[in-house]
């Protein structure tokens, strides 16, 4: 019943926020190379692509080849600034086993609302199998690795 419920309100959220679709066509789709890692900036076309295409399909399926961490954000965000060297971090330490991308909420409003983002930062842990983990609020890199080891890497 959980599951049919959060599929419903991002549903809901998805085409209330369409027509708000705020698209920063200069900034999307970098990569913030740290060594072998890196943190990739996402705006809703890659989202699309790589992750999920919401558009076609109200049932989850994620697309990608490894699990993913999304880290929605905005540049105001004082706890963000603070968890986003920790993101770049692990991006490095866990290269070539997850994938880390960002999303600015301000900037891609229709992801924001996909995911319920009323609070920043908002981590979205998607494993291979199985549904996505929202975790919410700013916390220390050991508690990230935690769920990175015990959910995505299990």
């Amino acid at each position: 019943m959980k599951k049919v419920l959060v599929m419903v309100a991002l549903v809901m959220a998805s085409v209330i926020v369409y027509a708000f679709n705020d698209r920063d066509e200069n900034n999307q789709g970098k990569k913030e190379v740290t060594g072998n890692g890196e943190v990739i900036v996402m705006d809703k076309a890659m989202f699309i692509k790589d992750v999920f295409d919401f558009e076609k399909s109200k049932e989850w399926n994620y697309k990608g080849t490894k699990p993913a961490i999304i880290d929605l954000y905005a540049d105001w965000c004082g706890p963000c600034r603070q968890t986003a060297p920790i993101m770049k971090e692990l991006a490095k330490e866990y290269a070539g086993k997850i994938v880390i991308y960002k999303v600015n909420v301000d900037k891609q409003k229709e992801l924001a609302a996909l995911f319920n983002a009323t609070s920043i930062p908002l981590f979205v842990f998607i494993p291979m199998k199985g549904d996505p983990q929202l975790f919410r609020g700013a916390a220390d890199k050991a508690t990230y690795k935690k769920a990175i080891d015990e959910f995505l890497l299990k």
